[in-house]
């Protein structure tokens, strides 16, 4: 399983670079344009380009970040292994759900 995790959490960050990079370049587009937010959510609204990259994001970073806090709550916190699994997959899960509220909220599908 150990292995399964490793390989996972490599191939989520893989997918994550180049979004992350993308969205850091929003970010300063957006900020040296001087949008509002108001303004980006006019052109998030109803963009399944956006909405998709976004979903991804976040299905990205709810399997990649629990296995990385799982390792975490396994070495530094002396979790048992079984405790720590079922705590990094809530949390998965809180990130899943409240990432793709948002994402909903700004494609305007909510």
């Amino acid at each position: 399983m150990e292995r399964h995790l490793f390989l996972l959490q490599r191939v989520t960050a893989l997918v994550m670079a180049p979004l992350v990079l993308v969205h850091l370049v929003v970010i300063v587009y957006a900020v040296r344009s001087g949008l509002t937010a108001g303004a980006i959510l006019a052109r998030t609204q109803g963009n399944w380009g956006w909405i998709a990259f976004y979903g991804l994001f976040v299905v990205a970073v709810a399997i990649h970040v629990p296995i990385g806090l799982r390792g975490i709550l396994i070495e530094w916190a002396r979790l048992r292994r079984g405790a720590a699994d079922v705590v990094a997959a809530l949390f998965g899960v809180l990130l899943l759900v409240t990432g793709m509220r948002s994402v909903m909220a700004v494609g305007g599908l909510s």
